[in-house]
């Protein structure tokens, strides 16, 4: 910490200062070009990710529509997005660019997100339709099913109790 004491006229005071801080303005220069190469690296990533963003909605209108997708194109579709993720991480930034960074990654978490549920949903088909393939499958071959016969049992019900001690 540097010591700095300021007088004017009668009054005196003392102020503390971090040792990193400078006052240079070629250092505040710096720093604002700091800043704007992140925003544009930031920026660069969500035109990056609003490409995958379409991609998603295709995705999704194909699963409503009620065909059925590959899993492989969920999976590709996350890792690039986990791409786009890991790149918002390596991004160095301050103030304004770092919020944008911010809200970037939680874009990008939310996108994932409807990924995963959309590859449920089409599991989650897929299965129901091969269930109902299976049953319908069964029913032809073993025709409509029946109420079991009933059978006579040899077992007695009774309500007398057994108390151990």
């Amino acid at each position: 910490m540097i010591k700095i004491k300021v007088s004017h006229g009668s009054y005196h005071h003392e102020i503390n200062v971090p040792s990193q801080s400078t006052f240079d303005p070629a250092s505040k220069e710096r720093k604002i070009e700091h800043t704007l190469i992140a925003t544009k690296e930031v920026l660069y990533v969500r035109t990056e990710v609003d490409k995958l963003y379409q991609k998603v909605i295709g995705l999704e209108r194909i699963i409503s529509g009620g065909a059925k997708v590959e899993d492989k194109e969920f999976v590709v579709l996350t890792e690039l997005l986990m791409v786009q993720l890991l790149k918002l991480d390596s991004i160095v930034a301050e103030g304004e660019a770092k919020m944008q960074r911010g809200i970037e990654v939680r874009r990008v978490q939310s996108y994932v997100d409807i990924i995963d549920n959309m590859k449920a949903r089409n599991s989650a088909a897929n299965n129901a339709v091969s269930l109902i393939n299976k049953w319908e499958a069964f029913e032809s071959e073993h025709g409509r099913l029946k109420s079991p016969i009933t059978i006579q049992s040899s077992t007695v019900i009774t309500q007398e109790w057994e108390q151990f001690e």
